[in-house]
This record gives structure tokens, sequence and C-alpha cells, in this order.
């Protein structure tokens, strides 16, 4: 028996469901939405927003310090975990409602139910049991931290859903893990007075990352006291009365208040019934999808982090917008998944877009590297030892800049507005005929004219 029927039923309310909802609907599109736990997903709920609201409180420890390099004295300070965790909850709740909201307003109907695909066409909410017929069925359910290595002890640890919200503040933190999760909240807990411990199976952090961030990151992080550690991993977790205690596998034991997993996450695509209507999934139970969002079934799509393309919120937003245009607005749009710009949220921060020095070498016959590796301004009189990177690959035969890597202040903010020339296909030449603006970090983004390194493949490795 169908209880209702619409257009569009889109299975969670994260950045590219609500995107894909809210335009779908402004099309005409009778929508229904739902969502297990809140409205916003990851980003807005145990994302992007509250670690961002974390970043900012940690970084007060820093501007405390520097501040008396400029003539301010300051009296002691001290932390309070439980304001800074109200604060979060106050802001994810008012940002939670807005998203609602613009749905809602835009003619969408939002059901707080874990949904499940009963066929191509049927979509049944476990909270009631209402079987929804629907044209169109949208997988928007994004992912979720996995829990690894599989050892003894596991159950006492933490992901990054719960690391918001402990009732206690961590004053012995172990990591697990080397992606960018992991060294963001290495970075945010040890300015937060937290002893931290960070663990990784690798030689290095942040696999897939420029090699020259990833390393001169690692260098910051264990300045910034984090007891960096690579090549190992917990090998058991036992409880006590102290807290929890740590084997690792170079035979030593660490103890600890609390143990975070950052070890990668996963599509949540589990118990859906994708399967059962023949939805195609890759070995990472990624949900396949064609460039216009499209599954191995016609009218099943699926958007955001549930694919596994680039794992991004505004990537996410992108893809749900692309969707409801192609479907309901008559305009068919494909995203397009080149040169999207990141960051991570450590301090200092990373901001990157195209191509790493690896990958551009991989790619191209000739490859130029111009570098920049600088102390900034403020630590002049902060006394703080830090120093900026920044890093502009170039195709050696047309100038065409392939990549731009920044670490230091902003990384984020400049990445964004280089992201612009790096996708229009910008020369060097380009940068170097754009006058600087002094007294800025970035103005050394305009005039680095002198190459670092070229790299030119023989005639052997071209073939």
């Amino acid at each position: 028996m169908t209880d209702a029927e619409v257009d569009l039923f889109v299975i969670g309310a994260g950045s590219g469901g609500t995107r894909a909802a809210r335009i779908a609907a402004s099309y005409g599109a009778k929508v229904m939405v739902a969502e297990e736990f809140r409205v916003g997903g990851t980003c807005v709920i145990r994302g992007c927003i509250p670690k961002k609201l974390f970043v900012y409180a940690s970084r007060f420890r820093d501007e405390f310090e520097d501040a008396e390099g400029f003539g301010w004295k300051i009296e002691k300070t001290s932390f309070d975990w439980p304001t800074l965790v109200a604060g979060k909850e106050k802001e994810i709740t008012r940002l939670s409602g807005i998203y609602g909201v613009h749905m809602t307003r835009a003619g969408a109907e939002i059901v707080e139910s874990r949904a499940v695909i009963e066929d191509a066409h049927t979509v049944r909410l476990l909270k009631d049991g209402r079987c929804i017929r629907a044209k169109y069925i949208l997988i928007a359910t994004g992912g979720g931290p996995v829990l690894e290595p599989k050892i003894p002890g596991l159950e006492h640890t933490i992901t990054s859903n719960e690391i918001f919200d402990l009732p206690v503040f961590p004053q012995r933190l172990l990591i697990v893990g080397g992606g960018y999760i992991a060294v963001e909240f290495a970075s945010v807990f040890t300015r937060l007075g937290a002893s931290v411990t960070q663990v990784l199976r690798g030689e290095n952090v942040l696999r897939g990352f420029d090699d020259d961030l990833r390393t001169n990151l690692a260098v910051a992080l264990r300045g910034a006291d984090v007891d960096l550690r690579t090549g190992i991993l917990p090998t058991r977790i036992e409880k006590t009365n102290k807290g929890l205690d740590v084997h690792l596998s170079d035979g030593s034991c660490i103890e600890a208040d609390q143990v975070l997993i950052a070890t990668g996450r996963r599509p949540n695509t589990k118990d859906l019934g994708l399967e059962k209507v023949g939805v195609e999934l890759n070995k990472k139970g990624a949900v396949v999808v064609d460039s216009h969002s499209k599954t191995s079934v016609d009218n099943i799509y699926a958007v955001g982090d549930v694919t596994d393309r680039i794992n991004l919120t505004p990537v996410a937003v992108r893809e749900g917008h692309a969707f409801a245009d192609t479907i309901f607005g008559g305009r068919p749009t494909a995203v397009n998944h080149v040169n999207v710009p990141s960051a991570v949220f450590t301090t200092p921060e990373i901001g990157t877009v195209g191509l790493s020095e690896q990958e551009a070498r991989n790619i191209f016959d000739c490859v130029d590297i111009y570098l920049a590796h600088f102390r900034p301004l403020k630590a002049t009189l902060s006394g703080r030892e830090e120093k900026v990177l920044m890093k502009i690959i170039v195709d050696g035969t047309t100038d065409q800049v392939l990549g731009i890597h920044v670490l230091g202040h902003d990384a984020g903010e400049m990445a964004q507005l280089v992201a612009i020339p790096v996708r229009m296909g910008c020369k060097k030449a380009d940068f170097d005929a754009t006058m600087a603006l002094h007294p800025t970090a970035a103005e050394e983004l305009v005039t680095m004219r002198t190459r670092a390194a070229r790299y030119e493949r023989t005639a052997a490795e071209r073939a």
C-alpha cells in the first residue's frame, strides 16, 4: 500500500540532499526528505562547522602568547571546555533550523525517520512504516567514521562524531590516524591544553597531499607539542581506574583519557536496500554514479560523500544543485571535479588547489617548481617560530599553472581565491604580471620569479 506519492524522495538531509531538495522544490517538484538524525548532516552537526569553531577556540592560545611581543600585558588565562561545547551546540542548532526552514519554504516536506528502499520507486519510513512512491529517489546519506584497526578494546574509543560533545575535557588524548581529521584534532586539542599523542601507520601525515606540505606540517605539529609517532598503531586498549592503557605496536604503552580513532570514513550505504534494487556499489561500498550522478538504476541518483568522489561539502552542494537542475530544471548539468580547492584547518593551516608536485611529474614531461619558505612578519615581534610555505607547480612547456599549495595563516582563504585563475588555465606569466599587495603573505604568490627546480622526463619515461 502506498501512503503518498512524490516527484522526488531524498534520503539524507545533509549538504547535498538539502540543496537538491530545495532546488527541486523551487522548480515545482513535490519533494519529501527523510533524515534520521538532525538536518544539516555531517558538515553542520559534526564536521566542518563545529570543527572550525573549535579551531578558532584553539588559536586564541597562540594569540594570547603573541600579544606580549606587541606590548600587551596578558593576565593569566584559562579555558573552559563546557562553555565551548555549549556555544558550539547553540550555533549548530541554529544552522540546522535554517536548513530546515529553507527546505520547507521551498515546498519540501521533512520527515524525521530512517528510510530504506523497497523497490526502484518505493521508499519505506521505518518510524511509522509508511511507504512513499517516488518518481525519483536521491541517495544523500553521506559517510561515517570507521573504527579500525580491529583490536581488543576498540569499544573504549571515540570517533569524530563524539569528540565534540565529551562531558569532560580529555587531558591526555591519543589520536590514531594521519588524515586531515586526525591532524586537525591534534592541532586543536594540543592548543586547548591537552597532552596529545598521534600515531599513524604511514611514514608521514596527509597522504595524497603535496609532500612539502606534509613534511612541513609534521614539523609544525611537533613544534606545537604533539607527540607525533609514525609507523605505529595500537594493538590493544585496556580500561583502568585511571583511564585507558593503549598498547602500541612498538612495544610501548600510553595512558590516555580518550582515544580518538580517525583512520578513515566509509559511505553510509549499509542496510538501505540498494543491493536489492540493483544499485551498483564499488568495493568501498560507495554508490557508483555517472557524470550526472545517476546510479545503475535509471530513476535513482546519488550525491555527496556516499559516492566517494571528492568528499567535501561544497562538492556535495554543487552535485545536489546539478542533479535538481538536470532532472527538474530541464538543464542537464555535470559537475566538474577538476581543480577543486581544499583546506586542512590545522595551525598553521593548509590551502591547496590543483596537482601536487608528484602528480604533475607523473603526467607532464616538464614540470617547474616555484617555492617560497619564509617567516611571516607577525612572527618577527611575537617571537613565534613559524614558517609559511608557498609552492606553485607549472607546466614547463606551456607555462600553465597546475597547482598551488600554501601552508600558513589564512591558507584556506588564499586557496579559494587562487582556485579561480587555476581553473581558468592561467599562466605563470599572469601571476608574474600581477602587482603585489604589500605587506601581505599572499604577495609571495606573485613575486616568486626564480624557479626552484625543473623536472624533465627522459625519452624512456615518456614512452
